[in-house]
C-alpha cells in the first residue's frame, strides 16, 4: 500500500516565526499534534505538542514570545507519497518517531503519515504492531 493511501492530507504549515501559544492554538482548532514548519516554501522543522511541552514549557520559556523555530525539532525525516507504507515503518522504526512528513516528487508537502495512519489504514496489523514496538523502545535505560 502506498502512503498516499493512508497519510493524512491538507497539512497546514507555520512559519518559524509563530509564537508557541499561536502553534499550540492551531494543533488545537486543526485537533493535531504537530504542524511543519516552513520557510520560503521549505520545510526547516516540525514542531509537536510534546515540543513545546518539553523545550518551551518545561524550560520556563514564555509560550506567549518563544518562537516555533526555538523548539522545533530541525532535520525532519520524510518520505514521499509514492513509497510504500513499509519504507515509511522502516523509518519509523530506526529513527523511533511517530509522525513522517510526506511530500510529493516536486518536494512540496502534501500530507503527514502517522503511526496511527499506519496502524489504522494500512492492510498489515504484523506492520503496525512491529512499528509500534521499535518506535516506543526506551532510547536510554530507565533508572
Amino acid at each position: 500500500m502506498l502512503l498516499k493511501d493512508v497519510m493524512t492530507r491538507n497539512v497546514e504549515e507555520i512559519p518559524p516565526q509563530m509564537t508557541l501559544k499561536d502553534a499550540a492554538a492551531r494543533m488545537k482548532s486543526l485537533d493535531v499534534g504537530a504542524l511543519p514548519v516552513c520557510e520560503n516554501n521549505k520545510l526547516v522543522g516540525m514542531i509537536t505538542d510534546r515540543d513545546i511541552a518539553t523545550r518551551a514549557v518545561a524550560e520556563g520559556r514564555d509560550p506567549k514570545t518563544t518562537r516555533a523555530s526555538d523548539a522545533m525539532t530541525s532535520g525532519v525525516v520524510y518520505c514521499y507519497e509514492d513509497e510504500d507504507t513499509r519504507q515509511a515503518a522502516k523509518i519509523m522504526q530506526e529513527k523511533q518517531i511517530r509522525r513522517l512528513v510526506v511530500f510529493d516528487r516536486n518536494q512540496r508537502a502534501v500530507g503527514i503519515v502517522s503511526l496511527g495512519d499506519i496502524a489504522t489504514r494500512a492492510d498489515s496489523d504484523q506492520l503496525s504492531g512491529q512499528t509500534l514496538e521499535r518506535v516506543s523502545e526506551p532510547s536510554q535505560p530507565h533508572a
